[in-house]
């Protein structure tokens, strides 16, 4: 599987290709724009760009209030900083009021790496969803992001979409469509489902191909937006396979999965397990490493399978 660009560096060349295009397209960021890569934007847009510090709440509110003028605003910081600092803002000037703001967290999950587990989110999706209102996106490769940014401009209302910083296996042609709340499914099956999320969707589609050399037939299910569901896909699963496991780079407690079992409870029960971070912050290391360490690889999407398809017998 070849790896291409990281989900961050395609935002970032979506939004100088829909500034080209739309002179509403305005953009916020908190001082870290080489990192989230609306620095072209920056550098092409001069007046279109504003350049808020270290001030993620500032940020929600300037951007908050372009909205509320006519203009589509992207803000941008780290995951961890724009959900946790910037919280009350999103909440009360942005879900409230139901402005057109989009929020856009990278270097989200712990495949940030190095960096260490003050600057991991692993509690975006639950706050982003906890919004009413809010749309929640979650891309798995650079073209998915294209797709779903376009997508999110044309949308009327909030939207957070949750980047990467690691380079992205490419799933999916430049031309593939995506639309909000419909999943993708790129790998047909019987058997079981894998429904997954941003990173864990390559490891899904993995953990599919080497389950058909044991003789099980593994959907997988590309969820990427977790708000709204794409609640008839996960019925359809639930009903035609008998089993699902979920997976995420994000606390298995609070995030994709917790959606998914609510969906699957609400239409028709069927064994269910999770793949996702067990109740811990990661440490600094090296992305592989992490995701090795804190089971979010092919092999524990397997095992994971092979423990529902037991319960299902």
């Amino acid at each position: 599987m070849k790896l291409g660009l990281a989900t961050r560096e395609a935002f970032g060349q979506a939004l100088v290709e829909l500034g080209r295009e739309n002179p509403n397209i305005v953009v916020g960021d908190a001082d870290l724009s080489k990192s989230t890569y609306t620095s072209s934007f920056a550098k092409e847009f001069p007046d279109r760009f504003f350049q808020c510090g270290i001030a993620e709440a500032n940020l929600i509110g300037i951007g908050a209030g372009l909205a509320s003028s006519g203009k589509i605003p992207f803000v941008s910081s780290f995951s961890a900083f724009i959900l946790n600092k910037g919280f009350e803002q999103l909440r009360v000037t942005a879900a409230f009021p139901n402005v057109n703001l989009k929020v856009v967290g990278t270097h989200s999950g712990i495949s940030i790496g190095e960096d260490g587990p003050s600057q991991m989110s692993v509690e975006d999706i639950s706050l982003a969803c906890s919004l009413a209102g809010f749309t929640v996106i979650c891309p798995a490769d650079e073209h998915a992001t294209r797709a779903l940014v376009r997508a999110a401009a044309a949308h009327r209302g909030p939207v957070f979409l949750r980047m990467g910083r690691a380079k992205a296996p490419i799933l999916y042609r430049p031309e593939t469509a995506f639309e909000i709340g419909k999943a993708v499914e790129i790998v047909l099956g019987t058997d079981i489902t894998l429904i997954a999320t941003g990173l864990l969707v390559a490891e899904a589609w993995k953990a599919s191909v080497l389950l058909g050399k044991e003789g099980i037939s593994a959907r997988v299910l590309d969820m990427h937006t977790i708000k709204p569901l794409d609640r008839e896909s996960i019925a359809r699963a639930a009903r035609e396979t008998g089993a699902i496991v979920v997976a995420e780079e994000h606390l298995a407690d609070s995030g994709l999965g917790v959606r998914v079992a609510q969906v699957v409870a609400e239409t028709y029960p069927c064994v269910m397990e999770f793949v996702g971070i067990q109740d811990t912050y990661a440490e600094s290391g090296a992305p592989g490493g992490l995701l090795d360490k804190y089971g979010l690889l092919a092999r524990d999407l397997i095992a994971a399978c092979h423990r529902a398809l037991k319960r299902k017998r």
